[in-house]
């Protein structure tokens, strides 16, 4: 049986993340997909479509504009040979990494040499939790708390195991989001990642949407301070410390590290792991831990040989939960360096690529760093984590 082949990270984009309810409204799911695919294959010139193995693209509500086979019909709508296939993927919150864990297995195995995963989530068009059908075992037999089906109140739960994490702490960690991503903004390190997306609305016409929409620079703890705790009276949760509800899609090149030599491909990142892990459903933001501790130790690593991290800023306490586990200060300057979900938006099944694509920047900004890591929460008590090396010289 042949040896594992080493995977890299080719390259990562996606569509400014919009407000559900607002840019994209009148734009189709699968359609703001095909754009971050044709913008690889762009950007990506020395890459052959026949070449491409497989596309996995996942979204946690698989109907409408985010069904029939999404990963099949936007391979198709993308203008690739026919001969390309496709899949669907849905891992709630993680369906992006898991389209790229996936894929990477195959070129790991030597099954695929190039595939593009993707990940999409139009939340105007599919609110959180559109059609579920929960089993009444669910309830019935207490195999969850029903708190677990609510995500903001899974982290009430969580600011109520950990209480040490306030919501000072949490309106803190997210000031500190908004105030990174501002400033990433600034030195032009986000747009490069960023396809414009051309929108039209019977009332307002055309428009062209070139950034993020969720950012608010001059968030202060004063203005979090008053926010609504929606999720329970005097709670610690607000609009202001969690990610909002938003519209986005992601996508990206793996390959083989001796195939993209051969393509002339770059080669931003190397996966060294991998590993999912599960978690009480009702305390579903401490996820990240457990994945965490799997893949460092399937990779024979530990928490100090990571330099870099991104983690999915579903709700600041799910951060800080992390954090503190690790013994990690609040502002550790290694974590989100150009900020994160609570800042630009969390649409589901897309962010884990968002994650990844961050990264890659993030090792070029830090020519020190060796590993990095992506990591996140998942609905109904999950989380998964991908360990990255830093490639010490391009593909090419």
């Amino acid at each position: 049986m042949s040896s594992l082949q080493p995977v890299v990270f080719v390259d990562g984009a996606r569509t400014p993340f919009a407000r559900a309810g607002s840019l994209y409204a009148h734009t189709r799911a699968d359609d703001l997909m095909v754009k971050v695919i044709r913008e690889l294959m762009r950007r990506n010139p020395s890459l052959p479509p026949e070449r491409i193995d497989d596309i996995a693209v996942a979204a946690a509500t698989q109907t409408g504009d985010q069904g029939m086979n999404i990963g099949r019909s936007v391979a198709l709508l993308s203008g690739l040979p026919s001969t390309v296939p496709g899949y669907s993927i849905d891992r709630w919150c993680a369906g992006a990494m898991t389209a790229v864990t996936t894929l990477s297995a195959s070129i790991m195995a030597g099954a695929y040499d190039v595939a593009i995963a993707g990940g999409v989530e139009h939340m105007t068009h599919h609110p959180m939790g559109e059609g579920i059908d929960p089993n009444p075992r669910y309830l019935a037999e207490k195999l969850v708390d029903p708190e677990a089906l609510l995500m903001g109140k899974t982290a009430e739960n969580l600011h109520d195991r950990f209480p040490h994490l306030t919501k000072e702490r949490a309106d803190a960690y997210a000031v500190a989001s908004q105030e990174k991503t501002a400033k990433a903004y600034a030195n032009g390190l986000l747009q490069p990642d960023l396809v414009p997306v051309a929108t039209r609305d019977a009332e307002n016409g055309w428009g062209y949407v070139t950034t993020d929409e969720g950012p608010r620079p001059g968030t202060s703890m004063e203005g979090l301070a008053g926010l609504k705790t929606p999720f329970r009276p005097h709670g610690r949760v607000t609009a202001g410390n969690a990610s909002a509800l938003t519209d986005g899609a992601t996508g990206a090149v793996l390959a083989s590290e001796v195939v993209a030599r051969e393509l002339g491909l770059s080669a931003k990142m190397r996966m060294v792991g991998f590993a999912f892990a599960g978690v009480e459903p009702e305390v579903m933001g401490v996820g990240p831990v457990p994945s965490t501790e799997k893949a460092l130790q399937r990779a024979g690593m530990t928490i100090a040989d990571i330099d870099l991290f991104e983690i999915n800023e579903a709700f600041a306490v799910q951060v800080l939960a992390f954090l503190d586990h690790f013994e990690m200060a609040d502002d550790d300057p290694r974590v989100n360096p150009m900020g994160g979900a609570i800042a630009v938006g969390h649409p589901l099944a897309s962010s884990g690529i968002r994650l990844m694509t961050n990264l890659a920047r993030d090792f070029e900004a830090n020519p020190d760093a060796r590993y990095g890591i992506t990591t996140m929460c998942i609905g109904l008590g999950m989380g998964g984590t991908v360990i990255w090396e830093r490639v010490e010289e391009d593909a090419k």
